[in-house]
């Protein structure tokens, strides 16, 4: 059992922050190595080809751990979106197929298929979240609904392992025998789980997975990464970059154009990938995920959060089942007749940083909160509640 980690920020004391869905603050040991690199750029003589590579192909070794995958089918972008086009730009849906999406997911992993869509003729298909009588049961119903929505088709199935909003698990197993019994792409959002959620590609299978770096990797804005499956080891990249070409490591014979790519997804990196300043931060942040790990992580905002479950539904809010939701992030909903307004005055007053994302106020603790942090959160719902 990982033990509360708050002396490892440099977080305001006088601040509950239970917002890492948001964003995660920087350890004091990625603050120091971004300091460090960028003091490096002062000399850039110091630089050498090596360092072109060196640092970015540490970066794909420690993200493979992270999800169970191997190093050479991992991808560097500068975000989820470019990761989202770059799966979409090497999947070729016709008129008459679909691609299923969920109800209020997350944007970067909407737009793109609807582009496509419309471009291909393809159906962009929606799966909203059902009405039901209880949290669990808009947990099954809503399983239930995107494997109903997958059928012979389909050709892209484009889901997060976690919704945004609320947490809300989604059964990533059954997805992939369904997009299997269609021959259906699964692209898979791990933005709000990978690094706090347990998660491997050998298991889950998907043939994407794309996620953000700023939340729960812990790394700088900017950074994302991608597990590319086997449907994408020969694919075409949406840029054309120096650095992603056969033969790159030879500074002196770039001139003599080489038409292969980089063997796995290295095809697939951003220009400009090896970031003297951003690589560094990322790779130290990964290696402290890694030190923590995903399970601890997520036993830890469990054993956390659990204690104060039954005050926050004494106090009318609704709140789903601990087994159909992540412990890392989770939403609270209001009753019926509570002013968000009055809740967002509760939390402002006693300093609790979160965010209220649809009809939830979405809870992300992480190993930098303690009790406290979780008291005064609780203090305010119930302050909001009778006021």
């Amino acid at each position: 059992m990982i033990s509360c980690q708050k002396s490892a920020f440099s977080l305001d004391p006088q601040v509950h922050y239970l917002n890492c869905a948001y964003m995660s603050p920087l350890s004091k040991r990625v603050e120091e190595t971004g300091i460090t690199a960028l003091r490096g750029k002062r000399s850039p003589a110091t630089i050498t080809p090596d360092d072109f590579f060196d640092v970015p192909e540490r970066v794909r070794e420690t993200f493979a751990g992270l999800v169970g995958g191997n190093a050479k089918d991992v991808a560097l972008f500068p975000s989820v979106s470019y990761g989202i086009a770059t799966a979409a730009r090497n999947l070729h849906p016709v008129t008459g197929q679909n691609i299923v999406v969920l109800h209020e997911q997350f944007p970067s992993n909407v737009y793109t298929w609807m582009r496509l869509a419309e471009e291909s003729g393809a159906d962009l298909r929606t799966v909203y979240r059902p009405a039901a009588d209880t949290l669990s049961d808009v947990h099954e119903a809503w399983n239930e609904a995107i494997l109903s929505a997958i059928d012979v088709g389909t050709a892209i199935v484009a889901v997060p392992i976690v919704h945004w909003a609320d947490g809300t698990l989604f059964d990533m197993a059954a997805i992939r025998r369904r997009c299997d019994r269609f021959g259906a792409a699964l692209i898979v959002d791990g933005t709000q789980s990978i690094g706090a959620l347990p998660f491997s590609v050998a298991s889950a299978r998907p043939d994407a997975l794309i996620t953000a770096g700023y939340k729960w990797l812990f790394g700088p804005y900017s950074c994302a990464l991608g597990w590319m499956g086997p449907r994408f080891a020969e694919g075409v990249p949406i840029e054309e970059n120096w650095i992603n070409r056969k033969g790159s490591e030879q500074f002196a014979g770039l001139v003599d154009y080489e038409s292969d790519y980089q063997p796995g997804a290295c095809r697939y990196d951003v220009g400009e990938k090896s970031n003297f300043i951003l690589m560094p931060m990322l790779l130290a942040a990964l290696e402290q995920v890694s030190e923590w790990t995903p399970a601890a992580i997520q036993e830890y905002t469990r054993q956390l959060v659990e204690p104060f479950e039954e005050r926050i539904l004494d106090a009318g809010y609704h709140l789903a089942p601990a087994h159909t939701r992540g412990a890392h992030l989770f939403g609270v909903r209001l009753p019926g007749g509570q002013s968000v307004k009055a809740v967002r005055r509760a939390l402002s007053e006693r300093n609790v940083s979160v965010s209220v994302r649809g009809n939830a106020i979405r809870i992300a603790p992480h190993v930098y909160n303690d009790e406290t942090d979780v008291r005064a959160l609780v203090d305010a719902l119930e302050s909001a509640a009778v006021s």
